[in-house]
């Protein structure tokens, strides 16, 4: 019998770990280099552009240098119904940066992202690991400073 088109165990296997693979890199190096992608394909056996496509899948998974402190403003429908796109207008104002833009110095990157699983808290938006819900444009001022 044919093993055309089947997976071997070890391939689940390195597909189970890809994902946990890929956030210690990104905790490690703040971003999935080309040079990262093809090392843990190299690891795991699996195409580089399966590992890729899995990368790029996940909002959280940048594969373009970030920022020290990656901003991440919710775009979904709770939070745009409560100005998150006047929250981001202060992002752009006290930054100069626009969604997709690292400032010149590196330390911030700024993403608007689909949902963020803070719908209750809305407008939010996490900066690294830590979440901030109940946003105004007035705020965002503050919040930023804190990480200066």
């Amino acid at each position: 019998m044919s093993t055309a088109g089947k997976e071997t165990p070890s391939s689940i296997a390195n597909r189970a770990e890809l994902l946990p693979a890929l956030k210690q890199e990104l905790a490690n190096n703040n971003s999935l280099s080309k040079t990262v992608l093809t090392s843990l394909a190299d690891k795991t056996g699996l195409s580089l552009s399966e590992i890729y496509g899995v990368s790029t899948f996940y909002a959280y998974l940048p594969v373009v240098a970030a920022g020290k402190n990656i901003i991440r403003v919710c775009g979904c429908l709770p939070c745009d119904l409560k100005d998150a796109q006047g929250v981001i207008g202060s992002i752009k104002k006290e930054l100069g940066i626009d969604p997709g833009q690292t400032t010149a110095d590196a330390r911030f990157s700024l993403e608007q992202v689909s949902c963020i699983g803070a719908c209750d808290q809305a407008p939010a938006m996490m900066i690294n690991d830590t979440l901030y819900g109940n946003l105004t444009p007035a705020r965002i001022a503050d919040i930023l400073k804190s990480f200066k």
